[in-house]
Order: structure tokens, then sequence, then C-alpha cells
């Protein structure tokens, strides 16, 4: 930690996010003694805490390991629950210095370091590391009615559901997980597919299961169709043989998230003109186009958002505190 002229502490880096991500580049500053401090916006993991209650992961639990810390789980693939605790595991293990419910809301070039203004004070940094995710900002349909209090682009649990009838527009892993939750719980499930099947990317031991159920007409589905139109007890679907309208009580969205591109171009990245909207940054060191800004984990893949997992993007850590050190010799 050094002060500048004027007496202001300043710290080496200053973390954008605190998902497992955001906790691996402050157990590297730990590694190699860097002052450091994460902000996060939400609770520690927001992404992962906001997650559906009973959600099983993809991934082994050795994949989603940071920090050189075991996460042990009682079944082959972890649960939201366990990995929840186990990341407050790993925080309180390394004593990450990390402000919770704290938002970025400005940061300014001021020579060679950063202002950075938060919901609650102001930090001065070198370096910022931005690993702030996907999973804030939900894609948007952009269709009358998308506002009602009835429709959500979150899934949390099935209960609230039970004897009404749900729309769930969406067939990747969050969309069939809510389906057939809702349906076994004593929902009227109807999914609406724009594609002509079931995602391949959906988790190989759910796909049977909501085939089947589309099958034997338990969950009815309606492909190559879009939702265009949603009303207090109604939605309006566009499908193949045209305009059809469905009795509704909820709509449950499951259309993806998006990178906060706005914060990304506030601070002066830039963004690519490709279809994945790829921000701009060095793969070798993770710098973005502005000089001592980094990018971290599932970010870097823009509009890709299944490119980068925990399991693949924790090197990032190591390779930005490696630039980082670097730059200070």
């Amino acid at each position: 930690m050094k002060e500048t002229e004027s007496k202001i502490t300043l710290l080496d880096v200053l973390i954008i996010g605190g998902g497992p991500i955001g906790m691996t580049c402050g157990i590297e500053c730990e590694k190699v003694q860097l002052s450091y401090l994460m902000v996060e916006r939400g609770c520690l993991v927001n992404s992962l805490y906001r997650y559906p209650l009973n959600m099983t992961f993809f991934s082994t639990s050795e994949k989603l390991e940071i920090g050189g810390v075991p996460f042990i789980s009682h079944n082959h693939k972890p649960t939201r629950s366990e990995a929840l605790e186990y990341y407050r595991r790993v925080a309180m293990k390394w004593k990450l210095k990390i402000n919770l419910y704290e938002e970025v809301s400005e940061v300014k070039q001021e020579d060679s370091f950063y202002i950075i203004h938060t919901s609650r004070q102001t930090y001065h940094a070198s370096s910022i590391i931005i690993a702030t995710g996907f999973y804030d900002i939900p894609n948007l349909m952009h269709i009358p009615g998308e506002d009602l209090p009835k429709v959500h682009h979150y899934y949390r649990e099935a209960h609230p559901y039970f004897g009404q009838k749900i729309a769930v527009i969406g067939a990747s892993n969050s969309g069939v997980d809510a389906a057939l939750e809702t349906f076994r719980k004593g929902a009227e499930v109807t999914m609406i597919v724009k594609d002509a099947v079931i995602s391949e990317s959906v988790k190989y031991w759910v796909k049977p299961d909501v085939e089947n159920r589309i099958k034997e007409q338990e969950i009815h589905c309606i492909f190559n169709s879009i939702v265009v139109s949603i009303r207090p007890k109604e939605i309006d679907v566009q499908a193949p043989g045209g305009l059809i309208t469905i009795e509704n009580d909820f709509v449950l969205a499951m259309t993806g998230y998006l990178p906060d591109f706005s914060f990304l171009t506030s601070l002066g990245i830039t963004i690519g003109e490709d279809e994945m909207r790829t921000p701009t940054y060095d793969e070798t060191t993770m710098e973005t186009n502005q000089p001592n800004i980094y990018l971290a984990g599932v970010i870097c893949g823009g509009l890709k958002t299944n490119k980068w997992f925990i399991e693949n993007s924790r090197v990032h850590a190591e390779i930005i505190i490696g630039a980082i050190c670097a730059k200070q010799k």
C-alpha cells in the first residue's frame, strides 16, 4: 500500500465483484502481499445466491475449488447450499478483505491511479480488476406486458406456482429446471421454445426427463415459437400455425442474462462489434485497452456467457496478479 503526494492511501488493487473469480483474485493478492479491497454490490457470491434454491451444479466440486481449500460435497454434483457454505468458508480461511452491499458508482483516472466512488465511500487504486459476471441483468424480450408483476426473470423455487398456469420461456438449463420443478409441485406448465428442440446444452441427466414429460403431454411445449405479448391472465404466442392465446397466471422468462456493458463502456473499455460483443483485452495479461484495468471470469466472453466458468477462468487471477507484479518491478 502506497501514499500519493497528497497523503491519500493508495491500494495496489481494487477488485469489483465478490464471486468465486473475484475471490480468487483476492487470494492471489494475499499470496503476494498486494494491498487490495473487494467490493460487491450484493452478498458474497451474489450470483450463486440467486440460483434456484434446489439447484445442482453441472460441475463436480473439485472444479469449483479456489484458494487450495477442499470442497467436500455429499454427492457427485454439489448443490447451491453446499457451494454457498464452501465460499463462505474460503472467505474466512483467507480472511479476504471484502465490502459487501457496496456498489461502484463511478471510476475516474487521475494521473497514474484510479479514483473509485462507491455507494459508501471513495477509494484510490493503482489497478482495477472487474470480475462482475453476468447474472445481474436479465436479457429482456422487449414485449408488451414484460413489466407485469406476474413476469419473473429469476426462478427460486416451485411452491408459489402450485395450482397455477405457468409459461416457461426458454429451453436451456434454467428453463428446463423451472419447468420440471413447477410441474412436479402441481403447476400446469407450458414451455415456449424458439428452437425446434430442447437445447443440447441441457444437463445430460435432465434432458431425457423433460423430453419424456413433453412426449407424455405432462408438460405442454410449443416449439419454434415466441411470446409476443403478456396480459394479466393471458399470453400471446407466435407459433408456426399462427398467433395463439394461452391462459396464464405466471411467466418464468428464462431468457438468459447479460454482462453490464454500460459499466464497461463508462470506463472507456471498448466492446467488439462482433456478434458476441466481446470486450477488448489482452489474453496474455487480461488487461483491457484502459491501462491497469483488467477483466476476469465470465465477463471476458461478452454475450458468450457459456465460454468461461469457474473451472476454466480461475487462472485469470494468476495471470492478472502476475502482470500487476511485473509492472511493479
